[in-house]
């Protein structure tokens, strides 16, 4: 799974210009971020405007600064460098310098000089296509998924000859993404795509709705919302793909996605069976809590204050272990999710779920994966074995992306081209095609 928590940008429209003191601006910019290095989040959330404020909390910008420490490292130089205007708003390009790697922000701030919104750019980089993907042996069409006042981009992906095809719905991992699940210059996605229709077998992927409405997420939701209403819409069109046999639509979940795809199964009887890609059989509190283990242990820092600070951490985390709303607000934010998601999320259990089904189900999993590990593909194993519906593959040497990689390691590995191993790509067209 990828963050999270990602502080969106907030949207705001105008249509007139100002003047803006840039100068200011940029000494705001530099304080803003000194405070989020010396941990005084309270004081940081003092420079949002009064809108902006009840749309991202103190609590967001700990949570968010933990992130990025998290995948880069401490911070050792930030200073603004660039602005432009951008309607009656003005936009200031921060450049960070950490530990481990470089990332910039855009803070947006109104005429008078408050924050209104920041986001991380993404960096300029590029994809590079599998081996395995000959574009001349497959096709792919352009379409939408859509429901009143929402429309998603989507391809299908089919093979150029035959019919009477399988075909394999793709469902994201947490976090906005988009068809590709893109990561850095990697895109799993659109690899899996391109090698299933080299072996016979169409899919369906598209955008995650968190990325096109962010402003529909700025209150109480569960995975309904974020995951399950979109991939049932796509599970729809797939069934309308021309030359695809009805009685072979599958789906694949990555991570959060693959969590899910039991649920999914449940609420689509007939599809014909379910791809749990590095799919986590623990709770999602659990599973931070070990990313988080992992990463302090990653960092090599064992100092009282380190030690602290994960604790501290783990403290949170543990308040996302809710079952029951009480008299907590749907709304109330924790660890950046609110309260009705983790409610929703808890009471759901995917092995249990998994074990009731009938479906072919097929697990594979990356023992490098260090976001959802191996504890993760044992558990499932240890549930599901004895079920002769359920076929297992352990990749000892692939990651979260189901690419190929020396160690473990951490996030730096996704900022480095890689795609999807033909292996994996082989190992699911066999047994997809399997009767």
């Amino acid at each position: 799974m990828k963050k999270i928590f990602l502080l969106a940008a907030l949207l705001f429209l105008g249509l007139t210009g100002f003047s803006q003191n840039v100068f200011n601006l940029f000494g705001k910019a530099n304080a803003f971020f000194d405070l989020f290095a010396a941990g005084k989040f309270e004081e940081a959330h003092g420079y949002f405007s009064e809108e902006g404020k009840t749309k991202v909390t103190a609590e967001n910008l700990k949570q968010f600064w933990t992130n990025v420490e998290a995948r880069l490292g401490k911070v050792k130089s930030i200073d603004a460098s660039g602005s432009r205007a951008q309607g009656e708003f003005y936009a200031v390009t921060v450049n960070g310098e950490f530990q481990y790697d470089k990332q910039d922000f855009v803070l947006l701030f109104d005429k008078t000089e408050k924050l209104v919104g920041m986001h991380l750019p993404p960096k300029a980089v590029s994809y590079r296509a599998p081996g395995y993907a000959d574009s001349t042996l497959y096709r792919e069409k352009s379409t939408y998924i859509e429901w009143p006042g929402h429309q998603l981009a989507a391809i299908v992906t089919t093979p150029k000859d035959g019919n009477s095809f399988p075909i394999v719905v793709l469902v994201h991992g947490s976090g906005p993404n988009d068809m590709d699940e893109t990561i850095g210059p990697n895109k799993p996605f659109k690899d899996i795509a391109a090698g299933l229709a080299l072996n016979g077998i169409a899919s369906v992927r598209y955008v995650k709705r968190t990325v096109i409405y962010p402003q529909e997420f700025g209150k109480a939701y569960t995975v309904k919302e974020e995951v399950l209403d979109d991939a049932l819409q796509a599970i729809a069109l797939a069934k309308k793909v021309e030359g695809v046999d009805l009685k072979q639509v599958y789906v694949l979940g990555h991570s959060l996605g693959g969590m899910l795809a039991p649920r999914i199964a449940t609420l689509e009887p007939d599809l014909k069976g379910i791809i749990l890609a590095a799919a986590p059989a623990r709770s999602l509190s659990d599973l931070i809590i070990e990313q988080n283990k992992y990463m302090v242990a990653q960092t090599k820092d064992t100092t009282a204050a380190m030690q602290k600070n994960l604790a501290d951490a783990i403290t949170e985390i543990e308040k996302t272990k809710i079952t029951k709303l009480g008299k907590m607000k749907p709304d109330s934010i924790l660890l950046g999710l609110p309260a009705s998601y983790w409610v929703d999320l808890n009471n759901y259990n995917q092995v249990e779920t998994a074990k009731k089904l009938k479906q072919r189900i097929f697990v594979i999993q990356g023992g490098y994966d260090f976001q959802v590990s191996e504890t993760d593909f044992n558990l499932w194993k240890e549930a599901l074995g004895s079920n002769s519906n359920v076929s297992f593959k352990l990749y000892p040497d692939f990651n979260h992306l189901f690419a190929q990689v020396e160690e473990k390691g951490n996030m730096l590995q996704y900022q480095k081209p890689s795609n999807v191993e033909q292996r994996t790509i082989e190992d699911l067209a066999n047994w997809i095609k399997e009767l």
